[in-house]
């Protein structure tokens, strides 16, 4: 992956440099100038966070001439890094900077992904550095949306999106379960005005005047700014659209990790609010906010990571944006959160991953994370998830390798108790949506024919074809046809033993009497 060096030239290099580095400079794992280089067990010499990652994570990367490295010692190189300063100072070049845990993490991810999927891109950082800022397709809001003034606060941005929406053929939310409620009060204290003057919000000053204060070393400045941006974001599409730019996304993840629960929680509600509109989806990806919001996940708060689920639920929409979310990590806090989280937290990390697995390489990575796919089938026993869930199961049973493993941990026979008890535990979508992962999973498997006769799924789809909603009764008659055209087949070529026993039996005393007959003497 990424043997060009293209891929990995992420940690910031001077736009000065004219002229290449000495091979023995670039860290063969991250392509990029050493900012801290350390020597290991095999003789190379990496990056030191890029050795500390791969060890973290188990991997041994190969290299370009095809060795792998040992890591099972390291010691730094002084040596190598006062040459690397030296040929900056004598290039006239700015120092190599730390590289994030984020960017290394990325870089070593990708590279395990590549070699246990290697149909995938060549390079997932291809992959987001060549998406269009803007995708060619917007939504259209609302007619009666109107725009009063740079930022007006009389337009319901909630009522235009779901507008936008209604035509949509999915039977839940399109938009995050933490946008439906107010956070805590503490989450908009202090002094904050509840209007701009105009002149604040000028061409040139627009973002500056939050860039700012949320780049201060004043944390009451920072979450000022951030309240603020969050009652403006929520209120005005053309703030969501205006203030979406790059220097603010990137003064706004550092706030994500804040350990001021105000500044925080509203960083990230802020970002919910702009994620909203379709054109900034793939350019807040691109300033690696999902890492960010991966950390809230497993570490926040409740509040912290309800909004952190929307966010990624919010990004998951876009189809460019699923790949990239999931070669980042998040399906396995997604999956634990949707275990054990609050509930708006377990609703938007459920819908988070339905999209992900409309995704094949995502729908690769469940089936392959330990666990998982038996863990999503437990959920189908709680009401509250379980008719969201089911629509991550079909995602899978439409691939061979998901429905494979499906088959290893009792799929049908899960589905088939939940639709035996239906009325008394479940909704009338998670009927339908068990109904349709039964049908992908009848779809040419022999396999599930024998399991679904021998768990008595016959009289259960015979009272779903009659009872059940109108989908659920179409999907239980397919898959009843499916199955009685088997069982008559069988039928058809079932052996009479009894019968076969009778003709052995008289047959031959038949042929044993005509011999007799035949030589004996009349008289």
């Amino acid at each position: 992956m990424g043997r060009d060096g293209k891929f990995f030239r992420l940690f910031r290099r001077s736009p000065a440099i004219k002229k290449n580095p000495p091979a023995d400079f670039i860290c063969p794992i991250s392509k990029s100038l050493m900012f801290d280089p350390y020597a290991v067990s095999s003789g190379q010499s990496f990056e030191g966070l890029s050795v500390r990652v791969c060890r973290e994570l188990g991997f041994t990367p190969t290299l370009a001439e095809g060795s792998t490295p040992d890591f099972s010692s390291m010691v730094p190189n002084t040596v190598l890094k006062n040459r690397i300063h030296e040929w900056c100072s004598g290039n006239g070049l700015e120092l190599p900077k730390q590289p994030t845990d984020a960017e290394v993490n990325f870089v070593v991810r990708s590279l395990m992904e590549n070699r246990e999927n290697p149909s995938l891109p060549a390079s997932e950082r291809d992959l987001i550095e060549g998406m269009a800022e803007t995708p060619g397709v917007l939504f259209s809001h609302a007619d009666t949306e109107c725009i009063v003034g740079k930022f007006d606060r009389s337009s319901s941005s909630e009522e235009s999106v779901v507008a936008n929406n209604s035509s949509s053929t999915l039977p839940f939310a399109t938009r995050p379960s933490c946008l439906s409620y107010c956070s805590s009060p503490s989450s908009f204290s202090g002094n904050v005005p509840n209007e701009i003057s105009s002149n604040v919000f000028s061409e040139s000053s627009e973002e500056e005047y939050f860039v700012s204060r949320m780049e201060s070393l004043d944390i009451y400045e920072q979450e000022q700014a951030v309240i603020l941006l969050r009652k403006t974001t929520k209120s005005s599409l053309e703030a969501r659209t205006a203030l979406c730019s790059n220097k603010l996304l990137r003064a706004m993840r550092e706030l994500l990790g804040s350990r001021y629960a105000a500044v925080q929680i509203n960083a990230l509600a802020s970002l919910v609010n702009l994620s909203l509109e379709k054109g900034n989806k793939v350019k807040i990806l691109r300033n690696w906010i999902v890492p960010s919001l991966i950390d809230v996940l497993k570490s926040g708060s409740d509040e912290a990571r309800e909004h952190a689920a929307g966010a990624i639920f919010s990004l998951a929409m876009e189809d460019g944006n699923r790949t990239p979310i999931g070669v980042l990590g998040a399906i396995e806090p997604l999956i634990h959160e949707l275990r054990s989280g609050t509930a708006r937290s377990r609703h938007d990390s459920a819908l988070a991953l339905y999209h992900l697995t409309l995704d094949r390489s995502n729908r690769t990575r469940i089936v392959q994370l330990a666990g998982a796919t038996g863990v999503l089938l437990g959920l189908l026993n709680d009401r509250d998830v379980a008719s969201r869930v089911a629509f991550v199961l079909c995602n899978l049973a439409a691939s061979d390798a998901g429905k494979a493993s499906l088959f290893n941990n009792k799929a049908v026979e899960c589905l088939v108790d939940v639709l035996r008890g239906w009325r008394e535990k479940h909704s009338e979508l998670t009927l339908e949506n068990c109904a349709a992962a039964l049908q992908l999973l009848s779809d040419g498997s022999s396999k599930f024919n024998s399991v679904a006769m021998s768990c008595g799924a016959l009289e259960v789809l015979d009272v779903v074809a009659e009872s059940g909603s109108k989908r659920a009764k179409e999907k239980a008659k397919r898959i009843l046809e499916v199955l009685r055209r088997v069982a008559t087949a069988e039928d058809a070529t079932e052996v009479d033993w009894n019968a076969m026993m009778k003709n052995s039996v008289s047959r031959p005393a038949y042929r044993a009497s005509q011999l007799h007959n035949a030589h004996s003497t009349a008289f």
